[in-house]
């Protein structure tokens, strides 16, 4: 890229480095959320508790967040393009393994690879918009990254339960894996190289955290843990529903059947991708107004806790409105979504990697307990010789509890860092 000119990308190449890594988000989406379909028939299939099932889930996540790390590391070092066609091979033999699986610990082996393959699916847009997009289409670029994820989860719904009695879940898996290996053409075509990021040699503060290749100035940011219990248990909270429990908690305490589950689910993911499509449409006129991230989760994410304390009070007598309920829920929980950009433009382009990737370790990190930890409940409310409807209500007000802990904090520490 030629220093004289823009730094940022064409609007036309933009559009097709956008649809390569859009590609490749679609698939880790639906590769993600596929185990609230196929639950039921898991369950069947393995006799799984929830518990078991809690952690086939959490697998992925699980594999997920052990590479974060060294992720950003590899994304400020190498680029997008690089780590992300290396990390998809690993997703396809993830894919392939699930097809093939015999067992329980073979389909959780299976998961964790799936969830370190795509770990990077994400993160490397980010870091590639970081540094390729001005920043108000940085946060158009986010919503619009999670807008094509909520497709990739809308997907893993109806279709997967339509393709069930043709296919099976086996054949599935085998076909995802075509599919991400063609995303990685896709990658290899359109994404461009990375070129080392430059910075002000005249700034001994910015050379000095240039040359520190390691995690110390993300640790040391006041910002980021104060962005971190939100990270947690909101949005942490948010996608280990989505991505699991919304569909068992349909079943078991809306009445739903698996079909009508699914239906529900596909509800939940048609509302998700309107919503962020319209946050990547209604965020850059906030950032030029002034109006920051933070304003905007602390006024609108107390929605979601009332929400979900109406979920959990009413219980079975929502019924067929159940699923509404959840999706206004999820709805009401996106605000949180927008800190992560905010956390990826608190630091200098050069360590958007770590920063970003340091933050997706503290969500995905949320996702996997918040998944366990629910089953968990479940099982520990059930032995106390509970009904299963009032366990399954127990345990989503522990979660409930946790993140309006992790507001509370979020709101301290803003009021501590404007003051």
């Amino acid at each position: 890229m030629n220093p004289t000119t823009s730094p940022f990308l064409a609007r036309r190449h933009m559009l097709g480095v956008f649809l390569a890594f859009a590609a490749a988000y679609f698939l880790s989406a639906l590769i993600r959320a596929i185990t609230a379909t196929l639950s039921p028939t898991l369950t069947q299939e393995l006799a799984l508790s929830a518990q078991d099932l809690g952690l086939l889930a959490g697998g992925y996540f699980l594999g997920f967040a052990a590479t974060q790390l060294p992720l950003g590391k590899w994304l400020d070092k190498h680029g997008p393009k690089k780590v992300l066609l290396a990390f998809l091979v690993v997703a396809v033999l993830g894919c392939i393994a699930f097809a093939l699986a015999q067992s329980f610990m073979g389909l959780w082996l299976a998961r964790v690879l799936c969830g370190v393959g795509v770990s990077a699916c994400l993160m490397a847009p980010l870091t590639g918009y970081r540094r390729w997009m001005a920043p108000g289409a940085q946060l158009r670029a986010n919503s619009w990254m999670l807008m094509t994820g909520s497709l990739g989860m809308l997907s893993s719904t109806l279709p997967v339960q339509w393709l069930m009695p043709i296919m099976g879940w086996r054949a599935i898996f085998a076909g995802l894996a075509v599919l991400v290996a063609l995303s990685m053409v896709m990658i290899y075509v359109l994404v461009p190289v990375w070129e080392k990021a430059e910075t002000d040699p005249q700034d001994p503060q910015l050379k000095a955290i240039e040359t520190e290749e390691g995690y110390g100035p993300i640790w040391r940011s006041a910002y980021f843990w104060q962005m971190a219990p939100i990270g947690f248990f909101c949005y942490g909270g948010l996608l280990a529903l989505q991505t699991l429990w919304a569909a068992p908690w349909m079943t078991v305490v809306g009445g739903y059947s698996p079909l009508d589950a699914a239906t529900g689910l596909f509800a939940i993911n048609l509302a998700m991708l309107l919503t962020f499509w319209a946050w990547g449409l209604i965020t850059p006129r906030l950032a030029k107004r002034g109006i920051l991230p933070n304003q905007i989760i602390a006024w609108g994410q107390p929605i979601s806790f009332v929400v979900l304390a109406w979920i959990i009070v009413s219980g079975p007598q929502l019924g067929d409105n159940t699923a509404l309920a959840l999706s206004l829920f999820c709805i009401s929980s996106t605000f949180v979504s927008l800190a992560q950009p905010a956390v990826g433009m608190a630091f200098p382009s050069h360590l958007a990697g770590r920063a970003l990737s340091a933050y997706n370790l503290v969500i995905f990190g949320g996702v996997f307990v918040v998944q366990w930890g629910i089953g968990l409940g479940i099982d520990l409310f059930k032995s106390f010789g509970w009904p299963p409807v009032l366990a399954f209500q127990a345990a989503f007000s522990v979660f409930g509890l946790c993140a309006v802990a992790s507001y509370v904090y979020f709101q301290l520490a803003n009021r501590d860092n404007s003051a």
